[in-house]
């Protein structure tokens, strides 16, 4: 199974990699065996603690809430040879035969043996009890952040997603057959800036010009109440092309629109909440 989004977090001086496979989240087991014991006896350590009767019932137990294809019989055969002296089960041996997903082994870079964030765990409580506690402490702080970045994302993507309808209405409604690409930016461009100007009161060019030493644009610096307008005025404004009104005209309504809407959402406690990052009260 394909896994992305490598970071890593630190626990007590230690860096553990994680990874994302789907909505999942992976731990790496290397990592964490190897703040047990060297490098070298990471994998040992591993085996030993998969070949365990407790853990084939714990990570089978949790095949079967989690993984349609798992292979019960086989699991099942691996529970009943736990325990013997000739029994040997290693990760690759267990994803093999019982098609399982909540232990990955990965090579390259970030290679080792991750394991889904309720298998590592469960490996911490073997390896230090007391490690894993901080364990869960920083990966519940990842995924703090990880929601922070996901909230401005959505915020970020409302406008992005009108603005696809937005020029939908342009070519449709504005822009004249057998136009050069150059022509058809043009028309796009002086679209953007209709809006720019109706909520900003200025051009691109104009903010650029005036923040010579800024990154992006005006719109990656706006608040989340211009955001919420701006997406508003981008579907007004494809609703008015349509009705065939002059760009003076639309501008007009536009602008006025942006004051009123402004208004409302600078005074809106919730949105004022979001713009400060905070949550529900």
């Amino acid at each position: 199974m394909f896994m992305k989004n490598n970071l890593k977090i630190n626990v007590k001086g230690m860096d553990i990699a994680v990874s994302k496979s789907g909505e999942m989240d992976y731990i790496s087991l290397t990592d964490i065996a190897k703040t047990k014991e060297s490098d070298s006896r990471a994998a040992d350590i591993i085996k030993n603690w998969i070949r365990n009767r407790g853990t084939i019932e714990f990570i089978g137990t949790w095949e079967q809430l989690h993984n349609p294809n798992f292979k019960v019989v086989e699991f099942d055969h691996f529970r009943m040879n736990a325990g013997l002296t000739s029994f040997v089960l290693s990760p690759g041996k267990w994803i093999e035969k019982t098609n399982a997903i909540g232990i990955q082994v990965k090579g390259g870079r970030y290679g080792g043996t991750y394991a889904h964030k309720d298998i590592a765990f469960e490996f911490c409580s073997a390896i230090s009890p007391v490690f894993k506690l901080y364990l869960i402490k920083e990966f519940q702080r990842l995924k703090d952040e990880e929601l922070k970045q996901l909230g401005w994302d959505i915020r970020r993507n409302l406008t992005k997603i009108n603005y696809r309808i937005h020029t939908d209405a342009i070519r449709e409604h504005l822009i004249p057959q057998e136009l050069s690409r150059e022509q058809i930016n043009l028309v796009y461009a002086s679209e953007a800036d209709l809006l720019n100007m109706a909520l900003f009161g200025k051009t691109a060019k104009q903010w650029r010009d005036e923040n010579p030493d800024e990154k992006g644009n005006i719109r990656d610096f706006a608040n989340v109440s211009q955001l919420v307008c701006l997406a508003n005025l981008e579907n007004l404004n494809a609703h008015f092309i349509q009705e065939e009104l002059t760009q003076q005209e639309r501008l007009q309504r536009l602008n006025q629109i942006a004051i009123q809407q402004m208004r409302l959402l600078v005074e809106d406690r919730m949105v004022t909440k979001i713009d400060k990052g905070g949550g529900d009260e």
